[in-house]
């Protein structure tokens, strides 16, 4: 049974702009961001791009999570990973929101001079992370201690606190790999993304899906990233298997459908919200993706029917 630990009490982690790499011989886990976070609304439907992985971590209050369609509930010691193109939906208890530590990180190629042995811990875990990409769990590992060692470190930025830092991820990373380990004993070996984005990249590209869907253009999001309009397509195409309109309507749909399950505001507010000119142009963008009207996706869904 986890230890329940009051909310007011959890130190807030933050990285910020720290080169973080847990190298781990065959594979490099590149940490992009931690952070920790209160919530009270949910966090909408969304899925990571190739070679990128989220493990989640609830310290305290209560929520579900939808994962590829199935729903888990979120209790304080609850432990998850979530990884490519795994679609998932957090949702807090209004009277007792969650609390959460969140590690986003990129799966590296290592050093490929090492010799391969199948049975060697570090195999192990790299096959893993490729053939799970989302585990659900319990923590036995007394992780919020990890938490509470990595907070210190990084707010009081005494000498080594870099080094400090990293080793604790590492080791708070090493035991959640151990504890999914656990729960699969015989993994199997798969390929590995050779090429990835670099880091500031890769997350103002899922940032920009995830909080700016309504407004972002292909034009904004290469200016940012510092390229080329042709190659902002091909790295958006790569990443997610999809283009650039065609992820950002998936975007756009994902919290069209999220606010349809949630609210009962009105189709023109919706659509507004969701950076439609008018009601009329999202219902037709909206019945073209799911093949139903919006009216009718939040009454089946009100109603118990998975549209």
């Amino acid at each position: 049974m986890a230890e329940k630990f009051s909310k007011r009490d959890l130190p807030p982690v933050n990285i910020g702009n720290m080169d973080i790499k847990l190298n781990f011989g065959l594979f490099v886990l590149n940490v992009l961001d931690v952070k920790f976070g209160l919530f009270h609304s949910s966090i909408r439907e969304h899925s990571h791009s190739h070679g990128s992985y989220e493990l989640h971590y609830i310290p305290g209050g209560q929520g579900t999570l939808v994962a590829q369609g199935q729903r888990y509930s979120l209790i304080p010691g609850t432990l998850f990973m979530t990884g490519p193109d795994v679609a998932h939906e957090q949702i807090p208890v209004a009277s007792d929101p969650m609390a959460e530590y969140c590690i986003f990180f990129q799966l590296l190629p290592g050093d490929s001079r090492q010799i391969i042995n199948k049975h060697s811990h570090h195999q192990l875990l790299y096959e893993l992370l490729i053939n799970h990409p989302f585990w659900i769990g319990q923590d036995c590992e007394d992780l919020m201690t990890l938490f509470n060692m990595l907070a210190e470190e990084l707010s009081a930025k005494r000498t080594g606190f870099h080094h400090a830092a990293t080793n604790i991820l590492e080791i708070i990373v090493t035991r959640v790999l151990r504890q999914f380990l656990e729960h699969d004993a015989s993994p199997k070996a798969a390929d590995i993304p050779l090429k990835t984005l670099d880091d500031s990249r890769l997350l103002t590209i899922e940032n920009s899906f995830l909080y700016e869907f309504h407004s972002i253009t292909l034009s904004q999001l290469a200016c940012r990233l510092g390229l080329g309009i042709r190659q902002t397509e091909r790295i958006v195409q790569k990443q997610y298997n999809l283009s650039f309109n065609e992820k950002k309507k998936q975007s756009r749909m994902s919290a069209a459908a999220q606010l349809l399950k949630t609210t009962d505001r009105a189709i023109h507010s919706i659509a507004e919200d969701t950076g439609f000119a008018s009601a009329e142009q999202f219902s037709h963008a909206f019945k073209r993706y799911f093949g139903m009207t919006a009216t009718q996706y939040r009454s089946r869904h009100h109603a118990g029917l998975h549209p």
